[in-house]
């Protein structure tokens, strides 16, 4: 891929001028950015045939480094742009989604994963755990505003905000223990009772409890130590957002904690910590600039994989169409819309928060770091693989086309 270097690099310039002059559209066109960026990175792939292929399972590691940094600015920019207070009233839509929303998503697309496309047990509930959580990258403009901002966080923003904010570190005790799962039938032993209890003790109750204390604790003491200052805004927010985010997800990992809860929630306690300081705009605009950035990449380069299939000849079977639409028209909306019954929710706050559930770069990251571990055979990574890549495809166009309208019917 060195030879065309420079091409790529002409073919990323002209998807980032596009990102420039995108604040500048007409917002009832309903196109969104990650729409355009996917477009051309499949106009590429499509029409330059002498392009190194871009097989997911070759380029796997660098895949998942990617997309692991794309993730993590994208909590940070997550936890420092809500303005709601901690409250149990004020969370609970989030919990519903969380607990309830997410898990059965989890089961319905590994009941079709195994019944449909003949997944074992293992690599079934590894496609749930991929493709249920909500993705904060492509989510953000379906998310609240910058910090303090004027307008009052409406229950839907907030809910698709917190949410997106969780459940990528949440969807890891599935991947956990799909790994294990898969590790065990690899090694031809029964994946028993001792499994199940190792599995919830440690990669349920200790992975998140330490993400849950290192966020706290590394939010906390950045707080502390920059708001205790005479001058904080001396202290250049761009160096702030990466340290918090490298600090929170280096800590957690040490101690096998899930980084993504940490990030999330030591931003969140950075933010809420002289709540209404100004402070906080820059570390979000820094934030959203960079995720900004690395969206574009990897949407381009996914586009470019689309394209290169679609000129291959590489059709997905319409299983894979018939599942990824129940998905998001089925599942996932009929699913939201109970789970967030009796919470003082409109019907249609809860028919939109249930159906903006947008798939994106946190299931790019998931995958591959599963894929990577070498547990799953080649055919089942790559029926994975594909089935993603059309959900998120799908989602994108989906949801891009649809979000400002289904948003604007939570204001009536």
């Amino acid at each position: 891929m060195i030879e065309h270097y420079s091409l790529i690099l002409l073919f990323l310039g002209v998807a980032f001028v596009i990102g420039a002059f995108y604040p500048i559209l007409p917002r009832k066109l309903s196109i969104s950015l990650p729409m355009i960026q996917l477009t051309i990175g499949a106009v590429v792939g499509y029409f330059l045939s002498d392009l190194p292929k871009v097989h997911p399972l070759n380029y796997g590691i660098a895949i998942e480094k990617v997309t692991e940094i794309v993730v993590l600015i994208s909590l940070v920019g997550c936890g420092i742009k809500l303005d709601t207070p901690l409250s149990l009233k004020a969370w609970q839509p989030t919990m519903r989604l969380l607990l309830i929303v997410m898990p059965v998503g989890v089961a319905a697309l590994a009941f079709m994963g195994h019944s449909i496309f003949g997944l074992s047990v293992a690599a079934a509930i590894l496609l749930g755990a991929v493709l249920a959580p909500t993705d904060p990258v492509l989510a953000a403009s379906i998310q609240v505003g910058p910090p303090n901002s004027e307008d009052d966080e409406d229950v839907t923003r907030f809910s698709l905000t917190s949410e997106a904010g969780l459940n990528d570190g949440l969807a890891f005790p599935f991947v956990y223990l799909a790994l294990a799962m898969a590790t065990a039938a690899s090694l031809h032993q029964h994946f028993g009772w001792q499994d199940w209890l190792h599995w919830l003790g440690y990669d349920v109750v200790w992975r998140i409890a330490a993400a849950l204390a290192v966020g706290v604790a590394v939010g906390k003491l950045l707080a502390k130590w920059l708001f205790g200052k005479t001058a904080p805004d001396r202290v250049e927010q761009s160096y702030m957002v990466v340290a918090l985010m490298l600090l929170a997800y280096s800590l957690t990992e040490m101690v096998h904690g899930y980084g993504f809860i940490a990030v999330f929630i030591a931003a969140l306690t950075f933010r809420r910590s002289e709540h209404e300081h100004q402070y906080h705009e820059g570390l979000h605009d820094f934030a959203e600039q960079m995720e900004g950035l690395l969206m574009s990449l990897v949407m381009v380069f996914l586009g470019l994989l689309v394209g290169q299939a679609v000129a291959s000849d590489v059709a997905p079977s319409w299983q894979v169409y018939v599942v990824c639409l129940a998905f998001l028209f089925l599942v996932r909306p009929i699913v939201g819309y109970f789970g967030l019954s009796r919470l003082g929710m409109s019907k249609n706050e809860r028919w939109v928060t249930a159906g903006l559930g947008i798939r994106g770069i946190g299931t790019l990251y998931y995958v591959s770091y599963a894929a990577n571990k070498g547990v799953f055979s080649q055919d089942e990574a790559v029926k994975i693989w594909v089935i993603c890549v059309v959900m998120i495809a799908m989602s994108v166009f989906l949801h891009g086309l649809t979000a400002n309208r289904l948003l604007a019917l939570t204001k009536r």
